[in-house]
């Protein structure tokens, strides 16, 4: 549709594949590679151009992180020294040489996506590389040494916007961007994960909902695993919209974590590429909705890092392009035959997993006995009144 349409640009260069913390570590950077080779093969990027992606600089991480955090990690990239304080050199996060420049690099390319729309030259900016949502000011956690998203949402903040919304689709709970923008009136986040019951980083329960100065500006849908498409787009219609539509961003800023996909091996969620490709319809139309179309895309999570994630992003970026991709479109010959080659696997032979998304709404009532429309519940009666809302359906 034309009104979902408008000039794009995704931040990337091949070297953004330097964040690799090892060939046993779940977050392959062959992920990206085979995103990007695939959105190049489907022709997205001839409607995607490609803007440079620079390395932040010390003062771009000291808007959100400590000097302590930086410093650490600069010298264990150096070093190879393990720094427990500061989250360097666990199971999740370990260290590697060249660690800062690689880290600082991923935040570069969110701020540059950022700078373009907030500039105006473009309308919608992306860093499939970004979305490292579990950074905190003074440590590492969860795979992410940098919080990008966060240091691009302060640049949004110091440029002059007064309202921006995160969104974060991630199977985990984004307890970094929450945390640092708690207590802040002008960000609303909102994520949607499977329960810290049962997930790392175990938070992120509906009455966690902002800080004595913001009431109601952190919004948290706690799914229960083993949550599908139908469920997921249930809790996702039933929460987002509204509050977007209430909040009146000037940018939508959004995380795309896929690993609540069915295949996903670190979480419990039955998601399919098709319901996560109604998401981030569903997001983009929001965009345009609420923010007039500006609108900041970063990747995230996602670990079946063949099946799942660059069908997942390849979508993604056709979205953000705005020539959405027909679900039937078959995988290219060339880059099955690539992964055969490099990774001795079979790829998908279609972009679909064969499934059509479709939810109840929530308008047609609840059921209490569900633990699925319990935690929508939940979510809505705490937030809701906050933002003049009813929670009932």
């Amino acid at each position: 549709m034309e009104h979902c349409s408008g000039p794009a640009c995704v931040a990337f260069d091949q070297t953004l594949t330097e964040y690799d913390f090892g060939v046993a570590h779940p977050m392959s950077p062959v992920r990206v590679d085979l995103t990007m080779r695939l959105a190049e093969e489907l022709g997205v990027l001839e409607h995607l151009p490609t803007v440079p992606a620079p390395v932040a600089t010390r003062e771009d991480l000291l808007t959100v992180h400590t000097p302590e955090l930086v410093d650490a990690v600069a010298r264990a990239g150096e070093t190879g020294e393990h720094d427990d304080r500061h989250g360097l050199g666990s199971d999740d996060n370990p260290v590697f040489r060249g660690m800062h420049h690689a880290a600082s690099h991923v935040v570069g390319a969110t701020l540059a996506a950022v700078d373009e729309v907030w500039s105006g030259r473009r309308l919608h900016g992306a860093n499939i590389t970004g979305g490292l949502h579990h950074g905190m000011p003074d440590r590492a956690s969860g795979f992410c040494i940098y919080n990008d998203v966060a240091v691009g949402i302060r640049r949004l903040l110091d440029q002059g916007a007064e309202r921006v919304a995160y969104v974060d689709v991630d199977v985990h709970h984004g307890d970094g961007v929450e945390k640092i923008f708690w207590n802040d009136p002008r960000v609303l986040t909102i994520s949607l994960h499977e329960t810290g019951q049962m997930l790392f980083p175990g938070t992120g329960f509906p009455p966690d909902s902002g800080g004595p100065d913001a009431p109601g500006t952190a919004v948290n849908v706690a799914l229960p695993p083993g949550t599908s498409d139908a469920g997921w787009l249930r809790a996702f219609h039933a929460v987002v919209p509204p509050v977007l539509r209430e909040w009146e961003p000037e940018v939508l800023v959004t995380q795309h974590g896929c690993d609540g996909h069915i295949n996903d091996p670190l979480a419990h969620m039955m998601l399919t590429v098709d319901g996560q490709r109604a998401a981030y319809d569903a997001l983009h139309q929001l965009a345009h909705e609420v923010a007039d179309g500006r609108w900041v895309v970063t990747g995230g999570g996602g670990y079946a890092v063949v099946e799942v994630v660059p069908r997942a992003w390849t979508h993604l970026l056709a979205i953000v392009a705005g020539r959405p991709l027909d679900p039937a479109t078959p995988t290219p010959e060339g880059w099955r035959d690539h992964i055969a080659q490099r990774l001795g696997v079979v790829a998908p032979l279609r972009m679909t997993d064969g499934r059509t998304p479709a939810y109840r709404d929530w308008s047609e009532g609840y059921d209490p006995e569900a633990w699925l429309d319990r935690a929508i519940h939940a979510t809505r009666t705490e937030v809701f009144p906050l933002h003049g809302l009813d929670p009932l359906p």
